[in-house]
């Protein structure tokens, strides 16, 4: 069963059609990734007999080649509610049901005069959180690149450069081993570490300083995302102490799937509570007397960076085999500095993967 097949078995569920416009569902549906995800270009429509793409002239030629799509021209005298109204009449669409965290409230407006609405309830998202094989092997290539970008960058680094510096030789090492970054790279030196989402700057490394390098790889649409926190000079007994608090709170969260994984193995299917894990890490790093994370243990990722499911203390979300995320608790101390630890997991039927697989024992350059 191929995707769109996958999302049209919800049809009948209290709707007839569904609009797709979130631009990273149209790249997982279509597989095609030439759409703006900042400009509003294409709309998918799926009812049960057909499924329609609405787009401009920029894209017909390409469009055409899309197998199993009905092309609905859009044009400076045909806008897309025209396009879509006709569709509606012809489907008898008397519920549509939409990507309601993506549609913006004008669009929503239009389509309410044309049908009823709904929201999808996330349908293409929470497919997108199990990977396909050849997902899995996207993400993968791209978590080796990243692997070589870490151990390329750190040669770069050096008394004197600059934040910004660092992050343009990470993406411009990445462009020309013919990927992209998957998200703006993250380099903040000394006490800038305390940031979580620090944006680089002009500040220059000086001796005995913090170093966090946060950075991901695009390899055929599929992200990777790693962050490692090394020091420059002669790593502080603090910075150890902070250092080993995170790796440890990494590794028994990592260890309590494992564990989990084994247990709920004898029972045929994975299932585990995502709030679960991020209890155990984030308890580590309390116990240690040291502030809680001020953000989720990690995240799912695929065609973006951040996707279902999120590891966090009120997430409902569940881990089951095939998922990927990251696994990435923080210690951050406002005038001192901060240390992360990002890898990736993938969840298999015989337990967890780390993926990403550059050195996380302390690097003193």
């Amino acid at each position: 069963m191929n995707r769109i097949q996958k999302v049209k078995k919800f049809l009948g569920k209290g709707f007839d059609a569904i609009l797709v416009s979130c631009a990273p569902n149209v790249i997982y549906l279509t597989g095609f990734d030439g759409f703006s995800s900042k400009e509003r270009e294409v709309y998918l429509l799926l009812t049960r007999r057909k499924n329609y793409i609405f787009t401009d002239g920029r894209y017909f030629e390409v469009v055409k080649k899309l197998k199993g799509f009905e092309l609905i021209k859009i044009s400076p005298s045909k806008n897309w509610e025209q396009g879509l109204k006709e569709v509606v009449a012809s489907e008898k669409i008397k519920i549509l049901a939409i990507d309601e965290s993506d549609l913006k409230v004008s669009e929503a407006r239009k389509i309410r005069k044309l049908t009823k609405i709904c929201s999808d309830e996330n349908l293409v998202e929470d497919l997108r959180k199990v990977k396909e094989k050849v997902e899995i092997e996207n993400i993968k290539r791209a978590c080796g690149l990243g692997d070589r970008v870490f151990k390329h960058i750190l040669s770069e680094v050096k008394l004197g450069v600059t934040e910004k510096e660092i992050a343009k030789k990470i993406e411009i090492f990445i462009l020309g081993n013919g990927a992209e970054i998957s998200f703006r790279p993250i380099v903040a030196f000394a006490n800038n570490s305390s940031s979580p989402h620090h944006v680089s700057g002009e500040r220059k490394l000086g001796k005995n300083e913090i170093v966090l390098l946060d950075f991901g790889v695009k390899v055929d649409n599929y992200c990777s995302d790693m962050t490692r926190t090394v020091f420059a000079g002669s790593a502080t007994a603090e910075f150890k102490r902070i250092y080993e608090t995170v790796l440890n709170a990494q590794r028994k969260a990592i260890e309590f799937i494992i564990l989990k994984s084994s247990i709920l193995n004898h029972q045929s299917k994975i299932k585990l509570k995502t709030s679960q894990v991020d209890k155990v890490a984030r308890e580590h790093i309390l116990s240690e007397n040291y502030p809680s994370i001020p953000h989720s243990l990690g995240h799912g990722i695929g065609i973006e960076v951040h996707e279902k499911p999120s590891l966090s203390p009120k997430s409902k979300d569940i881990l089951t085999s095939g998922m990927v995320f990251s696994v990435e608790p923080g210690i951050y101390i406002p005038g001192f500095g901060g240390v992360r630890i990002e890898d990736l997991v993938l969840l298999t039927k015989k337990g967890p993967q780390i993926i990403t697989r550059a050195n996380r024992e302390i690097i003193e350059l």
